[in-house]
Formats: C-alpha cells, structure tokens, sequence
C-alpha cells in the first residue's frame, strides 16, 4: 500500500523508490536514491522535478518492493555466464561474464514478459557479446507487486531453465578451400583468405591450411576430404556459388561425401550461403558477397559455429527475420552484425 505525502509534509521520512530527473538531452539520473531521508533543502529541488508529492510504502503481506522484485527476476533468468548489476530506478541489468555467444531461450523470455508486471527485455538471441556487455535488464513496471508473479517467473526457469546465458566461444582449427580457375591460374589475386581471417580471429580461431582449387568437381570435393583430415574443426569453402554454370562448389562440397543442410539462405547480401556437415565437421559455403559486403550471413553463422551450436536448416531459414542488412555506414560489425 502506498500513501500520497506533500513533499512540504515530508520532511524526515525516506524515500520509498529511486527519484529520476530528466533533462533533455543532457542529463538522466538519480539525485535522490530509495532511501533517502528528505530534508529542508530538498523540498525545492523535488519541486523543480516536478515532484509534489512522494510515497510512502507500506507493504502488505504477499506484496513485493520492485528492487527485491528485480533481484529475484533476474537471478532467476540469468545462467551461469551472467553476472547482475544493480538496482537502479527499480532496475537489474545483467552482463555477460566472457567474450561469447548469446544464449536465449526465446520462448521462455517471451513466456515470463506475459505475466502481469514483469519487464525482461534482452539483446537480440545470438548476438556477439564482449566481456561486460549488457545483454539483458528486468524489473516490474509498478512500484510493487504481488509476490505470487514473481514466483511464477522462478518456477518456470526451475522448469526450463534459465532464460540468458552467454556460450564462450571455442578455438577452433579452420581449413578454407578457395574456388576459382581464375584464382589458380594466377589471373587474379586471392581475396577471401584475408577475409576470412578477419573473420574467425577475433574468436580465437585460426587458419591451419588454405588451399586454392580450380572449378572442378572432384578436386573441390579432394580438398574438402584434406582439410578435413587435416584436422580442421571448421571447413570454409569460398566461392563458385552462384548460378553461372562455372561455379561448381555446391557440387564439390556434395563430392566429398558432406550432407549440404542447406544451400540458399533468406538473409541479404548471402543468398547464395551454403552450409554442410562432413562427418560432425561444419562447412561453411561463402559466397561472392563476402568479398566486398561489411556483414553477411556468413557472419549471422560464423559465431554460431564457433561456439560450437549446433545448426540445422531451420535455424538458418528463421534468420529471414531481421536478416536484411542496409548496409548502414556507421556499422561497427563485428559487433553487431545485424544489430541495425
């Protein structure tokens, strides 16, 4: 229960929630923290926020403050990989532990922001995360609420799990087989092994073997067995994907005995993507477009392979959704491929 007190009547009683101020486009924060004991002095500097008024709470049995509301949302949802910060304004933000993969349950987010005053709002499902991103914040729209939401929200993650989490990402071996008779024959300069080193660095992974291929069914498909044997973890095939009748990768890829899960993707620019398995070893088709585009769905797969996801045609058919770059000239990629 809360009561209306004239801030000139509540001078010695204490602050029942975090008091914002707002200054457009200068300032947002916290002057007067829950807590606080009001003053003489604060009463014109409450007046100036436009606070005439204040609460004082008195909680009935079943009720919850939205601090220990938050506290108990966001330890419920957090996986081992997230780390909580906070309360601010009622708030619990939540960080990722390690450089690594988001990990959300989509359904589960969804399920816990359907009970009535719960907020849990995340980053994209999948995003790449710095150590110390925050991924996640949750509170309770009210300054309380019934306990009995909140208890709802740790029974479902008791039920399944926790809701975001952070997957690290592996060291993987890559081998990449680049296709292309001009390529071969010396007539143009390779481009893609620079690019995908660009690419799988910064996750810790590197380039054991790179080797560069004619547009030939067979030996394509040769290639792909030796990087394969060779160790890689992660087999990249560059190039010939795309309808001209030169470009035999998707061919080659078949050749070497690989499953192709799947060959076209809804996301643009990567139409043209391909992806395989080898024996449990992930192939990664990248088409033309990784040449000269920033971001792609090469890199919307990359990480999930590189820490170590599994990935089946459907996930890459679900990636349609949001899956059209514009291209934005302030991208910081590879942050936030396509974070838009």
């Amino acid at each position: 229960m809360k009561n209306k007190i004239a801030v000139e009547e509540a001078v010695g009683m204490t602050l029942a929630h975090d008091l914002t101020k707002v200054i457009p486009g200068q300032y947002k924060g916290v002057p007067f923290p829950r807590g606080h004991v009001i003053c003489e002095e604060d009463i014109p500097r409450l007046l100036d926020m436009g606070k005439r008024y204040i609460y004082v709470l008195e909680l009935l049995e079943g009720e919850i403050h939205e601090e220990d509301a938050a506290r108990r949302i966001a330890t419920a949802v957090a996986g081992p990989g997230m780390e909580l910060e906070g309360p601010k304004e009622g708030r619990i933000n939540l960080k990722t532990r390690s450089f690594g993969l988001l990990k959300l349950n989509s359904d589960l987010v969804e399920e816990i922001n359907m009970i009535d005053d719960v907020v849990l709002s995340t980053l994209s499902n999948h995003a790449v995360c710095p150590e110390g991103t925050m991924v996640a914040g949750t509170k309770i729209v009210p300054l309380y609420t019934k306990e009995e939401h909140i208890r709802r929200v740790e029974e479902l993650c008791r039920q399944q799990g926790t809701a975001v989490d952070v997957v690290p990402f592996e060291k993987k071996k890559i081998g990449v087989v680049i296709t292309g008779s001009e390529v071969f024959e010396g007539r143009i300069k390779d481009k893609f092994g620079d690019i995908i080193a660009s690419k799988v660095e910064p996750f810790g992974s590197e380039i054991i073997r790179k080797k560069i291929v004619p547009d030939d069914v067979a030996v394509i498909g040769q290639a792909i067995e030796d990087m394969h044997a060779a160790g890689s973890n992660v087999i990249v095939a560059c190039g010939g994907l795309s309808v001209d009748p030169d470009d035999v990768t998707q061919e080659g890829v078949a050749a070497s005995g690989a499953a192709i899960i799947s060959y076209g993707s809804p996301v643009l620019p990567g139409a043209m993507f391909l992806y395989g398995e080898l024996k449990g070893i992930p192939i990664l088709g990248a088409p033309a477009c990784v040449l000269y585009d920033k971001a792609t769905v090469f890199d919307l797969v990359l990480p999930l392979v590189l820490a170590g996801e599994p990935v089946e045609r459907r996930d890459i058919a679900r990636m349609g959704e949001g899956g059209l770059c514009l291209r934005c000239p302030h991208c910081t990629f590879p942050v936030c491929p396509f974070g838009k």
